[in-house]
């Protein structure tokens, strides 16, 4: 049976891919922080030690507090150096995936239009997709397809966390309304189900046309 595993799969955008993989009998771990924490180097190695193999792996964690730069401390940016680089960098390097599997990035739309109350989740998230945008050359020749979701307002308790007041939030939306985790858990689904592979080495703005760029 095709393996899969999602990082960070147990609550939001993580558990709604979760529930949607599960749907077309694919054998799922969704991870908890009890599980693996990106920010623990030693937790990634643990993990890693019985988890070395799979055909879908699912990249996801939750990000920083909002805080203004002068806040910032060393502990601040040592931690999630590691939770949103250098723990998806350690998994990547000892990990196998399967010829003719998926990777699949959770970052955010702050890789391409910077928060400055978000600046250590700007920071990190814009330079792991930068790596893996050079590694999906490399992971091709596997025929491993790697795609790079950006989401933009998702109805997730982490964007409650970020925005005060969500209804009139909602009225600034080109759609009016957040995104809900299960399009993304669908979108994720859809891909696998139909076979997809040459979408590869991508970002998909998942942000219902509230972005600006283009690219």
């Amino acid at each position: 049976m095709t393996k899969a595993i999602v990082l960070g799969g147990s609550r939001g955008i993580g558990k709604a891919i979760s529930d949607s993989l599960k749907t077309i009998d694919i054998d799922v771990f969704a991870t908890s922080q009890k599980d693996i924490d990106t920010s623990n180097l030693n937790s990634v190695k643990e993990f890693l030690k019985i988890n070395n193999e799979t055909d879908i792996l699912i990249l996801n964690t939750g990000g920083p507090k909002p805080k203004p730069f002068s806040t910032v401390t060393e502990e601040d940016w040592n931690k999630y150096h590691n939770q949103l680089f250098l723990g998806f960098v350690t998994i990547l390097q000892n990990i196998k995936l399967n010829d003719g599997g998926y990777i699949f990035l959770i970052s955010s739309n702050v890789i391409k239009e910077p928060n400055e109350k978000l600046i250590i989740s700007s920071a990190y998230r814009a330079a792991f997709s930068e790596v893996f945008k050079v590694l999906s050359k490399e992971y091709a020749q596997n025929n491993i397809s790697c795609i790079n979701i950006a989401p933009g307002p998702i109805n997730t308790d982490r964007t409650q966390e970020l925005i005060e007041n969500v209804e009139e939030f909602e009225k600034t939306l080109p759609m009016k309304r957040l995104g809900k985790p299960e399009e993304i858990g669908n979108f994720v689904k859809a891909i696998i189900e139909n076979d997809i592979k040459y979408l590869s080495g991508v970002t998909i703005n998942f942000d219902g046309a509230n972005s600006n760029y283009i690219f």
